[in-house]
């Protein structure tokens, strides 16, 4: 079995303008004969990889018909066939989505050669495809408004996994997804794991 983790180091990747820099703080450490060494660890819940929940964007007082945190959403979003798809830089307009989105997939991976960014309206057209998931090499490019980017695809029940690393893949095409957020209770958003299983399995009962 190949597994290609496509997970970004928290403590190293790019962080949203605005959000604080990951900083971990030692509260025990063997090499000053305490018993254990113990960690505590400081970070915003969209920084390296991770999973984007309905409520970064809706509220429950306002839109509760799409409120949903992390612990809401189906496991199953995060597991199952994908479809890593290679996207040209510059901005992707409807033209763009026609030409490289595919129609028969439940689940896909952007992987960008350079900078890119949805433009006016992309989002609703690639919203329309109804897709599970959509993760995102580096962070999600939503243009100049990136809180519209983000209520048009959370609005139609796609999660968002942003943050992902895919320098250790060889080529575009279909994997094997497994990237559960992290169990946080009431929380918009999660870290996660994400691995690739390139090579066919069978799962069994």
């Amino acid at each position: 079995m190949n597994i290609i983790d496509i997970s970004s180091d928290l403590l190293r990747a790019e962080v949203y303008p605005g959000d604080p820099e990951p900083r971990v703080h030692a509260i025990q450490r063997l090499d000053n004969d305490d018993e254990f060494d113990v960690t505590a660890l400081y970070a915003c819940l969209h920084s390296g990889t991770h999973v984007d929940a309905p409520s970064h964007v809706f509220s429950q007082m306002e839109d509760p018909d799409f409120y949903k945190t992390v612990t809401d959403l189906p496991l199953e979003k995060f597991i199952g066939p994908v479809t890593v798809v290679d996207i040209p830089p510059g901005p992707l307009t409807g033209r763009e989505i026609e030409r490289y989105f595919p129609r028969f997939s439940d689940r896909i991976i952007l992987r960008c050669h350079g900078d890119f960014e949805f433009f006016a309206g992309a989002a609703d057209d690639v919203a329309a495809l109804g897709y599970q998931l959509i993760g995102f090499e580096g962070l999600a490019h939503g243009g100049k408004n990136e809180a519209a980017f983000h209520r048009a695809l959370l609005g139609a029940g796609t999660v968002l996994l942003e943050g992902l690393d895919l320098s250790a893949l060889n080529r575009g095409g279909d994997y094997f997804l497994f990237a559960p957020p992290v169990k946080l209770d009431g929380l918009e958003a999660a870290p996660a794991r994400a691995i690739l299983i390139e090579d066919h399995i069978i799962w069994r009962k």
